[in-house]
């Protein structure tokens, strides 16, 4: 099978899915639709995407694109450490110091502000599209005294020089990707999780004083644990927001069928994005 995922090569993403997804065919896509896109083109069998950091909290896009514009089954979730390292071409390896300026993505730049701060202060610091592009950027660029955030899979994916390692300002840093499909992937075989999660889109009904805390007691009495509740924008004006839930446990045939029932009795819309199991990968 086939696995589209965020490019270019060597991002955390391409990291997740070589831990999951050993043998499989990989096709890299610049961006996060672009990557739902071609599953849904059947360019791909598979997507993964990411969803959530840990310090820098959920991934809009992701979010948005799956809600608003495809409907594509979660089948599951892989959470990877994130582990930062800051690199630069070999030829400028004894002066890392003196680097005109420093590029990654922007939850990198912010997940290693107090390295930047207390090594590079004053050096300019430039977002790009992902970690990859960045050390693809140093790479190119050799002319430059330039400089990447980025884990080791880029280092060795673009022949660069890991200068320092672990430069993140917190050890438990983890991101999730969802891993999207059409199929009926058996993600819990492919994955060795037993762990479920459920999640939903809720939709509120306008005008209904306490709605959101009726919808959370539709949960709470059935004692269904919330791992997440987040706001998103409806887009269609200010004030207007739905609500992306997940639950940690397997879509059932009684407890959340019954809560979504209740909801629904109270005008609430909900859509099931998907459930799916849930697995963490360690980097060795």
């Amino acid at each position: 099978m086939k696995v589209g995922f965020l490019g270019p090569k060597a991002t955390f993403t391409e990291l997740a899915v070589k831990k999951v997804f050993p043998g499989f065919e990989l096709e890299p896509y610049q961006t996060i639709p672009e990557s739902m896109d071609a599953l849904v083109d059947k360019e791909v069998d598979l997507a993964v995407v990411p969803v959530e950091n840990a310090l820098e909290g959920s991934v809009n896009i992701t979010l948005d694109y799956l809600t608003h514009v495809v409907q594509i089954p979660i089948v599951g979730e892989i959470t990877l450490p994130i582990k930062q390292h800051l690199m630069v071409h070999a030829k400028n390896q004894d002066d890392w110091q003196k680097v005109s300026a420093v590029y990654s993505h922007s939850h990198a730049i912010a997940q290693c502000h107090k390295f930047l701060h207390t090594h590079l202060k004053g050096v300019p610091v430039e977002s790009v599209s992902s970690t990859a592009a960045a050390a693809k950027m140093v790479m190119e660029q050799p002319e430059k005294k330039l400089a990447a955030i980025a884990n080791e899979l880029a280092a060795q994916e673009y022949g660069l020089a890991i200068v320092q390692k672990d430069i993140h300002d917190f050890d438990y840093n983890h991101t999730s990707f969802f891993v999207l499909s059409e199929m009926d992937l058996d993600f819990a075989s492919i994955s060795g999780s037993a762990h479920f999660k459920t999640t939903l889109m809720v939709t509120l009904p306008s005008d209904m004083a306490g709605a959101l805390h009726q919808v959370l007691s539709a949960f709470a009495w059935r004692k269904i644990n919330l791992s997440k509740i987040e706001s998103r924008p409806m887009k269609t004006g200010i004030g207007n927001y739905f609500f992306i839930i997940d639950l940690e446990m397997k879509l059932d045939e009684v407890l959340i069928p019954g809560a979504i029932a209740e909801l629904e009795a109270l005008g609430c819309g909900v859509r099931v994005l998907g459930s799916y199991p849930s697995t963490m990968v360690e980097l060795t």
